[in-house]
């Protein structure tokens, strides 16, 4: 079956990188001879028959806009086996070979239940969680990450500043509901004291026993794990102070994707065109030990598995003495 025109399509939560992925299979497709229809609003769109043609040159400036230039939405239609038969029926009437899916993992269930004969389809892994099993890494949560650091870095330089009385607790939640890999990865890399997450149990009595030693502790939460407001009351019951609470929410999800998440979904946008034109289908690009891989959708219910030795790395870092007051006066030894 030759691959003439090749939908594609992003569906569920947006996220930084989709528009790159976009660009890079209308490109792709270009340069080997086929045609690419953008479908608007995710499966909803499709069973609306919401398509346009897409060309190079549409998608020329869209490599760093974040979002998603083809819209995205969710389709309860889509869900049950009518609305999956209208959306055959409108593949077949815009003369479709093949379908590209940008999206998490629901969207993938719906990718592959319009496999068949007709139809080849290939998903991109795009979502902030990273939480799709069968890859290392997915569109969107290098930039999530970066953007939760650069925040705990703002909070950092106000709580070291000023010196009170008690002890000042910042409590900061980020995304993950299924999966606590946001917070890991920025927990470690802001140097946040304590970072919460679903896989693990956490002990709040310790954790309020060494803030009440320090100047200051910044807390990471997943929401998954309870959220912010839940283990800051925790806190202010124990140590009564009133910590300061950030909810990130939706701003992990907005900004310019980062020169990774650009560079992955190129990657995986020309892979996905490369697979289908091979072949592929029935499966998503990956990414495995840093190689770009046709892998099979993970079965429903699959959960991946969060990297823990990057978890107990950061917190093996907060095991140490407790902070004391700064001291402005010169060390020992040292000239002023």
């Amino acid at each position: 079956m030759r691959v003439v025109r090749i939908g594609v399509l992003t569906s569920g939560g947006d996220a930084p990188g989709m528009n790159a992925a976009i660009r890079a299979v209308v490109l792709e497709a270009a340069l080997r001879g086929s045609e690419t229809i953008g479908i608007r609003c995710g499966f909803e769109g499709l069973l609306r028959g919401e398509f346009c043609r897409l060309t190079p040159e549409d998608v020329r400036d869209i490599i760093g806009r974040s979002g998603t230039v083809l819209k995205s939405a969710r389709s309860a239609r889509f869900r049950t086996e009518e609305g999956r038969c209208q959306a055959r029926e409108q593949i077949a009437r815009a003369g479709l070979d093949a379908l590209v899916v940008i999206g998490g993992d629901g969207s993938f269930r719906g990718a592959a239940r319009l496999a068949g004969p007709n139809l080849k389809v290939i998903g991109i892994p795009g979502t902030i969680d990273n939480d799709i099993p069968g890859t290392d890494t997915t569109i969107g949560f290098d930039t999530a990450v970066s953007v939760v650091v650069e925040i705990v870095d703002r909070i950092k330089d106000t709580a070291t500043s000023l010196i009170t009385e008690e002890p000042r607790v910042f409590v900061v939640e980020v995304m993950g509901r299924n999966l606590g890999a946001i917070a890991t990865y920025s927990g470690l890399a802001s140097g946040a004291d304590w970072t919460v997450i679903p896989e693990v149990p956490y002990d709040l009595a310790n954790i309020c026993e060494s803030m009440a030693r320090n100047q200051y502790s910044i807390v990471l939460v997943a929401e998954g794990a309870g959220g912010a407001l839940a283990v800051a009351k925790t806190i202010k019951d124990r140590l009564h102070i009133e910590p300061r609470v950030t909810i990130l929410g939706h701003l992990q999800r907005g900004g310019a994707p980062t020169a990774n998440d650009r560079v992955l979904a190129t990657q995986m946008g020309a892979a996905a065109v490369d697979c289908l034109l091979a072949g592929g289908t029935n499966g998503f690009i990956g990414v495995t030990h840093g190689q770009v891989k046709l892998v099979d959708f993970p079965p429903e219910g699959a959960k991946k598995d969060l990297d823990l030795g990057l978890y107990w790395l950061g917190m093996h870092f907060t095991q140490t003495p407790a902070q004391d007051e700064p001291s402005l006066a010169p060390a020992a030894n040292v000239p002023a």
